[in-house]
């Protein structure tokens, strides 16, 4: 026989009470414990990479798409890092959340300041019909929605569509939006200065990035090392690169 419990509001006043105490412990962040955050997941997270780049050079083409997967994993955890940096909960002082996430932004595509506002004003709006738009996927009430002719119903059903939203939408929002934010919700110069400062950081590791691979297959016979140095930019692209190292335009984006 199953016993009901009958949650009154001096019931669920207690259980919220007990809730707060058990969690108070996780409310201040451990300038110890984040730091072993990021070492462990940064670390893993380049070993991954200079194992895909070693497997290239080796001619193990396969195991280094094989290694792109766990690698994947490792960078969407630095992203949930920059994230509980823009809310200012991994450290205590905002001066090093702010550094953390701008340096973290250069290897997520995703300008720190920029993406912190949009993300602010999402939260601040959540579930405001009204203020839609900012930080967050159009979304459609069923009323708004019955509302669209034919090929406004077509274009929010393939706006909507995993295909669309993980693949098409991913690529063109940390290519282009993130590189670019020429929208009108975006706009403003503090928009632009986080976007260009993030392109300016991510062309001078892109540089040095290059400067390594080239030293790394100089003289090898193996050319597999040289295109490796393409794929490597080919994931962090930049602009005018092979204007100084003479690699292939997979790296002009």
């Amino acid at each position: 026989m199953v016993e009901k419990i009958h949650f009154t509001a001096p019931f669920a006043a207690d259980v919220t009470q007990r809730w707060i105490r058990a969690l108070a412990r996780y409310r201040e962040p451990r300038h110890c414990r984040s730091i072993f955050e990021i070492a462990v997941t940064l670390m893993p997270f380049a070993a991954l990479w200079a194992l895909a780049w070693a497997a290239v050079h080796f001619g193990y083409w396969g195991l280094s798409f094989l290694l792109a997967i766990p690698a994947a994993g490792f960078l969407v955890r630095l992203f949930m890092i920059q994230h509980d940096c823009g809310h200012g909960s991994f450290f205590r002082h905002r001066l090093a959340n702010d550094w953390v996430g701008r340096f973290l932004s250069v290897l997520t595509l995703t300008p720190y300041d920029d993406w912190r506002r949009a993300h602010a004003i999402h939260h601040a709006n959540s579930g405001h019909l009204d203020r839609r738009g900012i930080g967050d996927i159009d979304t459609l009430t069923v009323r708004e929605f019955q509302a669209l002719a034919f090929w406004g119903r077509l274009r929010y059903r393939l706006y909507r569509h995993p295909l669309v939203i993980f693949g098409l939408g991913a690529a063109y929002q940390f290519l282009l939006r993130h590189r670019l934010p020429i929208d009108s919700n975006r706009s403003g110069w503090r928009a632009w200065v986080s976007a260009m400062a993030t392109n300016l950081a991510r062309r001078r590791f892109v540089e040095v990035l290059f400067t390594t691979c080239r030293e790394f297959c100089a003289g090898s016979q193996r050319t597999s090392a040289c295109t490796m140095s393409t794929i490597c930019v080919a994931v962090y692209p930049t602009t005018g690169c092979h204007k100084r190292f003479g690699t292939i335009p997979i790296c002009v984006v």
